[in-house]
């Protein structure tokens, strides 16, 4: 079922002041492009995001990852599972504690994150062009500031029922 664009005749409208809505409809625009970008270059967007995560911090074990992407446990070794066979990330114990895993990017992975990140920027960069600099730099600053502590304010500690849980079998 394809989607229409959002209206554009009522930007005074009780729904396009809804902030709940506003970052749907983003998500939703964004997911589908991002998407197809990303999966020329072997991944899916979680994969993606947890590639960047790797790339941030290689020595974080899976554990450590899973909080870092705000991923469930079980889901983030589904993701590793598939970045590894893709030859995109490697999994070695970790010698500190031969249970853990420590995740490190692979030569491949590193190129692969490269060349969709460039692709996900010009995505971005198509987005945000009707935007000047520096409203587009205040936009990401607010973002970032309400995905940390407000964001774990409204949580109340409570797992949120859309996040990246295991699938049901």
């Amino acid at each position: 079922m394809a989607t229409s664009p959002a209206p554009e005749s009522s930007p005074d409208s009780r729904l396009h002041e809804d902030l709940h809505w506003l970052f749907a409809r983003l998500k939703q625009g964004l997911a589908g492009a991002e998407a197809a970008a990303v999966r020329e270059h072997g991944m899916n967007l979680w994969g993606y995001t947890v590639l960047m995560a790797v790339v941030e911090a290689p020595a974080r074990t899976q554990l450590a990852l899973a909080q870092a992407v705000s991923v469930d446990k079980s889901k983030l070794v589904v993701i590793l599972d598939e970045l590894e066979s893709a030859g995109l990330v490697l999994r070695r114990p970790d010698p500190a504690d031969r249970r853990a895993r420590i995740i490190e990017v692979t030569p491949q992975g590193s190129l692969a994150l490269e060349a969709a990140r460039g692709d996900i920027k010009a995505i971005e960069d198509r987005l945000l062009t009707d935007l000047d600099a520096p409203v587009r730099a205040a936009l990401r600053s607010a973002l970032r500031h309400l995905a940390g502590a407000p964001i774990v304010r409204i949580e109340d500690g409570q797992p949120s029922e859309t996040a990246c849980a295991p699938q049901q079998a």
